[in-house]
């Protein structure tokens, strides 16, 4: 299974959380490797800072999070970049209105779905508006 992993997964693999075990037992067992855009790094980046501001996180914590990803990512995953034809599907999948559709959402289904990748997320609306869009979802 080629599968793309959304920021959610990205943030409970690589910082102390609830969702941890899961996206450990999940990310290991991803043949051959996960898939990874710059998008979601940009995301997960966001999500430590958000933290570190709302002081959920120390400085030290935070620094230990993007450190953990920068480690991870040298070696364990494959990139694919963010295009601007997945930014125009995604605003596609945003002007449907029927869906509950997130920016950030819409982008990272639009990703995975050109790259024909399975979507890897916690997000229990991404995957049921993914599943609509057509985009096959891992159960993680």
């Amino acid at each position: 299974m080629i599968a793309y992993l959304d920021a959610s997964v990205l943030v409970a693999l690589l910082t102390e959380d609830a969702l941890n075990a899961r996206a450990e037992a999940f990310v290991t067992s991803i043949q051959p490797v996960p898939l990874l855009s710059d998008f979601a790094a940009a995301e997960f980046v966001s999500v430590i800072s958000r933290r570190l501001r709302a002081k959920l996180l120390t400085q030290t914590e935070a620094r230990d999070a993007l450190s953990a990803f920068d480690v991870w990512t040298a070696g364990e995953v494959s990139w694919v970049e963010c295009t601007p034809a997945d930014i125009a599907r995604a605003t596609a999948f945003m002007r449907r209105l029927d869906l509950p559709l997130r920016t950030p959402d819409a982008i990272h289904i639009a990703i995975a779905q050109r790259v024909g990748a399975t979507l890897a997320t916690f997000d229990a609306q991404m995957i049921a508006n993914a599943r609509v869009l057509g985009v096959s979802v891992a159960t993680a």
